[in-house]
């Protein structure tokens, strides 16, 4: 969805992908990524951030938790995460940036409560009582206090299938009060997710019922003598956002597609941040009419309806060298991308192809590797990671 921006906006991420992966500095199998655009774009986040008087969490998922990724992150301005789960929140401590929240979208498991509590969390989302007492006994053990946010949902919210869970909005004031009682706790804000979504069919990012049950919410706590309390707001956050964020209650927010341009309304406007990450394949073989491509990290966002998807193709950077390629369907294992071979673009073993997907490189098994210096026509390919953050046994 993202491959006629990167060919418009920021054409030297795919010339150098093919260049690197040719003279065998980048594998097959790669989400690679612009590490001074990451930069940049979280300057501009991060300003407008400042400006909306929000704070700021980085949410590393997307890039696969990429320590590069995230040192380019902090050297733009932002030096929290948001850990969506553990190794979100070990892989931003490996980087050297703050654990700023932790324990949504996945609440923290039971086992790893203490190693959670060891990274001095900012903040931590419960969606029970049962969850606010186990944080509030390990930040104790650690000499700390949990400064828990609470995740709430009333009728009318959307959530993810698989993402429910929390408290009844309704019962707010009394959760924040029963919270306080808990050793090692004290009530610190609220949350929800999403806050924001972006419309198919108007072109727009709009708020959800969600963002109206967290603004009913700080009001009662407001009636109840609760001001200054955090409103964490995620979802499809970019730097053109922030003011409307902050103009409906929110103290928070979570980039995460916004680093790497690669939010929904980033595919239709040009906004401040450049489209900043590719997935680099490479051809395999050819059967019939049909070449097929390395794996591994052909995924589909379905949060666009079904389209044509292209690559770019070939051993010299032509970035017109386009043929569509078929996507093993998310039920499947994807061994392969299919490449039509029956168009003007005759595929060769051993070409680079290039895709322009908005990753979700931890629910892959690809790896990630940040390339800096292409601002300056100087890239170099950095550290080779894993999808869990930590450097790949590349190339033994």
């Amino acid at each position: 969805m993202f491959l006629d921006t990167l060919r418009r906006r920021n054409p030297r991420l795919i010339e150098a992908a093919i260049r690197l992966h040719q003279t065998g500095a980048l594998p097959a199998n790669t989400t690679v990524i612009d590490l001074d655009a990451v930069t940049a774009n979280a300057g501009a986040i991060a300003k407008a951030g400042d400006a909306a008087g929000l704070e700021v969490f980085a949410m590393t998922k997307q890039m696969g938790r990429n320590g590069d990724f995230l040192r380019a992150v902090k050297t733009g301005g932002i030096g929290r995460v948001v850990a969506v789960d553990m190794e979100c929140a070990r892989a931003g401590h490996r980087a050297g940036l703050g654990l700023g929240h932790v324990g949504h979208l996945v609440q923290v498991p039971r086992a790893e409560a203490d190693a959670a509590a060891a990274m001095a969390p900012d903040y931590w989302t419960v969606f029970s009582m049962e969850k606010a007492a186990e944080a509030g006994v390990a930040m104790a053990k650690a000499g700390r206090t949990a400064n828990l946010l609470v995740r709430i949902h009333a009728e009318g919210d959307r959530f993810y299938r698989g993402h429910e869970g929390g408290f009844p909005a309704s019962d707010i004031v009394s959760v924040a009060d029963a919270i306080d009682r808990l050793p090692g706790a004290r009530f610190a804000g609220i949350t929800t997710f999403p806050a924001l979504l972006f419309d198919n069919a108007t072109g727009k990012v709009k708020p959800t019922h969600n963002l109206k049950t967290l603004g009913r919410a700080r009001e009662a706590l407001a009636k109840a003598g609760r001001t200054a309390i955090a409103i964490n707001a995620p979802g499809t956050t970019s730097s053109i956002v922030l003011a409307a964020l902050a103009e409906a209650g929110a103290t928070q927010c979570e980039p995460g597609h916004g680093l790497t341009g690669t939010t929904p309304l980033h595919a239709i406007e040009e906004l401040p941040e450049l489209p900043a990450a590719v997935y680099l394949s490479e051809v395999s073989h050819v059967h019939g009419d049909r070449a097929y491509c390395f794996g591994g990290g052909l995924y589909i966002d379905p949060v666009f309806p079904d389209y044509d998807v292209k690559a770019v193709i070939g051993r010299e950077p032509d970035l017109d060298r386009l043929a569509s390629v078929e996507i093993p369907p998310p039920a499947a294992i994807d061994y392969y991308g299919m490449i039509d071979a029956t168009g003007p673009v005759k595929p060769a073993i051993g070409d680079s192809v290039v895709f322009g997907f908005r990753q979700q490189t931890f629910v892959t098994r690809a790896y990630t590797a940040g390339i800096s210096g292409l601002a300056s026509g100087k890239p170099k390919v950095e550290t080779i990671h894993d999808a869990f953050g930590r450097p790949a046994d590349w190339p033994l």
